[in-house]
């Protein structure tokens, strides 16, 4: 954060393609002095941010600002409408007049301040009477600022801001309304005796099937588990369905690091009932290459994909269907899938830890499997709303 503090804040809507680089090379700029911060792929970014690319705009609309002093790009924000969000019901924390914002970078909290008021009154003007985030873009991207857990990088698909930005929001009048919870769990020695027990007494239930997923049919077992997605979220909190184009577009992104052994879909009765997704933890990689694949990084990205050696595994989502929630079996197939996950993930990846998340820290079932493993809390990120009179 630099020091240059005087001077009026200009904010400007994202209107040309080089504002829109501007956007982008903030996070860089800003972040680049924190060891903890993972440069995200530059055109990972620009997919989420453009229409046409990313299918969320199919159901939503964006607007992006900069903030900018004596000429210099000091800070950037979004505001966001989803429609699909808009039609959930209130109770489960979306809803009616709920606005979002997110991809705040800023250099000091004057900057923030501004950036935050500019995202409301754009929300106001779209007839929206609360603004929830930081979101970036869409619930299934970035939710949520990172409260605890800033000492070390984060794992795949997550995000890291400064320790400052939680001060800055809550004087903007912010209060909380959820957390989601990251766990890691040592998983080199295996799980608890308990645990064992229950996924040894599954192994001899004929019922019940843990398969892994088949690569050659990606696009029909991508979506198999959305669907499957769908339904076990569906009364979450912040919960909004994925749409079919958002699925085939998550399906196509996850395939280079998607790993046959790594997703396990179980079966009840030969019915796909639960699933579980772990994925190599690619920040490893990522966070030495300054957001670039260029010129070499894609083949050295490529080279370590073909059989990654990851010390983190990251299981950003697991489900069981709706029917079987809170039920003895439901927590049968979760353990079974997360120790047959485990036994492959230590032999062939040379994995050492689980990263498990998010988990909402409502979400009764899911953490009580977190300490039934003997997981730790590792990062905390919380959503805030505000209302907008």
């Amino acid at each position: 954060m630099s020091g240059h503090s005087d001077g009026p804040i200009t904010i400007y809507p994202v209107e040309t393609k080089g504002d829109t680089r501007e956007f982008v090379e903030l996070a860089f700029r800003l972040n680049r002095g924190d060891p903890a911060w993972v440069p995200p792929l530059k055109g990972e970014v620009y997919g989420l941010l453009t229409p046409g690319k990313n299918p969320w705009f199919e159901h939503g609309k964006a607007q992006y600002f900069l903030a900018r002093r004596n000429g210099r790009t000091v800070g950037r924000i979004s505001a966001h409408i989803d429609d699909l969000a808009l039609a959930q019901p209130a109770e489960q924390g979306m809803g009616p007049g709920t606005g979002n914002w997110g991809m705040l970078e800023a250099e000091d909290e004057a900057t923030a301040q501004a950036l935050l008021a500019t995202a409301e009154d754009w929300l106001r003007g779209q007839g929206m009477h609360r603004s929830l985030g930081p979101l970036s873009i869409s619930i299934w991207d970035e939710p949520g600022l990172l409260i605890e857990g800033f000492d070390r990088p984060p794992t795949i698909m997550m995000g890291h801001n400064s320790p400052l930005y939680r001060g800055w929001i809550e004087a903007a009048g912010y209060r909380p309304v959820k957390q989601l919870i990251n766990y890691a769990v040592d998983i080199v020695d295996g799980f608890p005796p308990l645990v064992n027990r229950i996924v040894a007494a599954g192994e001899k239930n004929a019922r019940i099937r843990i398969r892994k997923v088949d690569k050659k049919k990606f696009g029909a077992e991508a979506a198999l588990i959305m669907g499957l997605l769908n339904d076990a979220w569906s009364d979450n909190w912040g919960f909004v369905p994925l749409t079919d184009s958002e699925i085939a577009y998550v399906g196509k992104k996850l395939k280079d690091i998607v790993f046959e052994d790594l997703i396990r879909v179980a079966e009840v009765d030969g019915e796909p009932v639960a699933f579980m997704i772990v994925l190599p933890n690619i920040n490893e990689k990522l966070i030495d290459m300054d957001g670039s694949l260029l010129p070499f990084n894609w083949a050295r990205l490529l080279w370590w994909l073909r059989k990654p050696k990851s010390h983190t595994l990251r299981v950003p989502l697991m489900g069981v269907a709706k029917k079987l929630q809170n039920s003895r079996m439901a927590s049968t197939l979760a353990f079974m899938m997360i120790e047959f996950i485990r036994r492959d993930a230590v032999r062939d990846y040379a994995a050492k830890v689980g990263d498990i998340g998010w988990v909402l820290d409502d979400n009764q079932g899911m953490n009580a499997v977190a300490e039934a493993i003997d997981a730790k809390i590792n990062r905390v990120y919380q959503i805030y709303d505000k209302p907008l009179n």
